[in-house]
């Protein structure tokens, strides 16, 4: 993911910052604990297609 479009983008639901894990294809709001899916190489930022992260993953 471009640097620069990644600082242009903010989770919808805090208007927080995102983060990008690589690994699992996917954009991190740790302030709304969700993770938008990256589905080739389109951020897919819909609150109802992202993932509550754990506890394990915010800690992590």
């Amino acid at each position: 993911m471009d640097a620069k479009f990644l600082e242009l983008l903010v989770c919808p639901v805090t208007k927080g910052p995102l983060t990008y894990d690589r690994e699992r294809q996917e954009l991190v709001s740790r302030s709304a604990r969700l993770a938008y899916p990256v589905r080739d190489g389109m951020p897919i930022l819909l609150e109802n297609e992202a993932r509550t992260l754990s506890d394990e993953e915010l800690d992590a």
